[in-house]
């Protein structure tokens, strides 16, 4: 089973074999707000000066498994004696590490504006995402439909919270990061375009 990350504009699929990547189960728990937290850092990564690749890190419990990368029960002793995640990332894998973050990516549909969308705002990533949402309450009909003008107003605010409740995300009618990608994400499922033809 492999998890998809085209959709988000990422030519890359990331799989749940541990020859490639790092082990993924179907049915585990998944906390939401660690789920939001991982939504919002999707485009970030860790590198070293002069290097465009991430770095690749490994990270276990330090205690039933060991790794040579980050431990969650030693960085939470050196979150405890105050270390920030910065921090912590350099008493790992040294002081020239840093949190780097991807340029938006043009995908299908295209990446992250960059900026939160909320009433006022206005241009072609809303009318993108009116149009999407629009194709999205075809199926879900509790989502009300909407006039794609690229202008965000009430009307739209209302229809990105109907589709915040419906998916789990906090209700607040401002397309942020998390909400973006969401939209994205089932707008492709319902919409079928990441099926090859």
């Amino acid at each position: 089973m492999a998890l998809l990350y085209r959709n988000k504009g990422y030519n890359f699929t990331i799989t749940s074999s541990t020859a490639y990547d790092q082990k993924w189960m179907r049915g585990r728990n998944v906390y939401e707000n660690i789920d939001r937290v991982v939504d919002s850092v999707f485009a970030n990564y860790l590198s070293r000066p002069g290097v465009r690749q991430p770095i690749f890190t490994s990270y276990c419990d330090g205690r039933r498994v060991t790794c040579d990368g980050l431990s969650q029960w030693g960085s939470r002793y050196l979150a405890d004696e105050g270390y920030s995640a910065i921090d912590i990332i350099h008493y790992y894998y040294g002081n020239d590490m840093y949190i780097n973050t991807a340029d938006s990516i043009a995908g299908v549909p295209s990446s992250w504006p960059g900026y939160d969308l909320t009433i006022g705002s206005s241009g072609e990533k809303v009318r993108q995402m009116q149009q999407q949402l629009n194709r999205i309450a075809q199926n879900y009909p509790a989502i009300p439909k909407i006039t794609v003008d690229g202008i965000y107003g009430p009307a739209t605010a209302q229809a990105v919270k109907a589709f915040q409740g419906i998916f789990n995300l906090p209700q607040t009618g401002v397309v942020d990061y998390p909400t973006w990608y969401s939209i994205s994400n089932i707008y492709v499922g319902v919409s079928r375009i990441s099926e090859p033809s």
